[in-house]
């Protein structure tokens, strides 16, 4: 654990030290995001910050990781050469974000990047390599239940499953990077849980990775603290999301995934209800209606007269507790 926590401040560090050039390079480059105009008014001053701000974690975590399991890497050592398929989800999935994040500065379908259809057929193409990986690769294939003490093998059940939860964890993230900070230190809460679980379980090489993608992310709230000077986008939010899935999976305790990501699992569980609410009154009254005064969550906080500081640490505060509920719930 003490080497893990070395790790996260180096990877603070390397952040830190290159996010201002990153920044001035992202505003020559004019890769400013969009704002919804239908969204809260306060945000529309954020027009043109800076995005792809994820690649200002990714990066340093994949370079890290690298570097400290060459040996492994090119070594016999299973458990060692593990770590590459969360780093290889975090890169599969940080192109995909980066790519929708460019194809959304560039103007495509005004500004909105890839459309859905079009992002959960590539997620269920890579999700699908990926869970093939844990089941035949890391011969993964149980599931542990707090108070049970041996883990259950559900067979080939666990492809579909790990399926669904590296796409759900994967769009859990990047509905909740709508406010300056907030993805960023609701998921670095997510990843000291599972850091934890995994030192717990003597998974050191798992449990230095959480810790070296806890640091970047702390780095990277130095520059997304609001006022923010740059968002995460797609590239960051994506890749954390479905890298956490992963890493519940390698853990086996995935069934506490949701409680761990108890905020992200609200906010997107309200787009779900907003968007169903309305089609259904649309279709049966003629006129949608809604749940919420606007979806994702946090954005009906706001317009209840929160402000955003206030949402963003109100929700942390209930994540915090939800990942302190999640490791104790590995515990037993």
């Amino acid at each position: 654990m003490s080497f893990a926590l070395i790790l996260a401040s180096i990877s603070f560090l390397m952040v830190v030290f290159w996010g201002g050039p990153y920044i001035n390079l992202l505003k020559r480059w004019k890769i400013g995001k969009r704002i919804r105009i239908d969204g809260p008014g306060g945000h529309q001053i954020k027009m043109g910050t800076p995005t792809m701000g994820g690649i200002l974690i990714t990066v340093p975590v994949i370079l890290i990781t690298l570097a400290l399991n060459v040996y492994n890497l090119i070594g016999n050592t299973v458990m060692g050469r593990s770590i590459l398929v969360p780093l290889g989800v975090m890169i599969a999935y940080g192109v995909l974000g980066a790519l929708d994040d460019w194809a959304g500065v560039k103007g495509m379908r005004r500004g909105e990047g890839f459309t859905a259809r079009f992002k959960i057929q590539i997620e269920l193409v890579l999700t699908f390599l990926i869970a093939l990986v844990l089941y035949f690769g890391l011969d993964l294939h149980s599931i542990a239940i707090p108070g049970v003490p041996q883990k259950i093998n559900i067979g080939l059940f666990y492809i579909p499953i790990a399926m669904f939860i590296i796409i759900g964890s994967a769009n859990a993230a990047n509905f909740t990077d709508g406010l300056d900070g907030m993805a960023g230190i609701i998921m670095a809460s997510a990843f000291v849980a599972y850091g934890v679980i995994a030192d717990l379980q003597g998974q050191i090489y798992l449990e230095r990775f959480c810790f070296t993608i806890v640091g970047a992310s702390f780095a990277f709230l130095w520059f997304n603290a609001h006022p923010a000077e740059l968002f995460m986008g797609d590239t960051g939010s994506l890749a954390l999301g479905a890298t956490l899935g992963v890493v519940a999976l390698m853990t086996g305790q995935w069934l506490i995934l949701p409680v761990i990501m108890l905020m992200p699992v609200a906010i997107t569980l309200s787009v779900i209800i907003q968007v169903g609410y309305f089609k259904y009154t649309k279709k049966k009254y003629g006129e949608g209606r809604r749940v919420f005064k606007m979806a994702p969550l946090h954005h009906h906080f706001e317009l209840l007269g929160w402000s955003e500081t206030q949402v963003v640490q109100r929700f942390w505060l209930v994540q915090l507790l939800a990942a302190m509920a999640g490791v104790a719930l590995a515990l037993i």
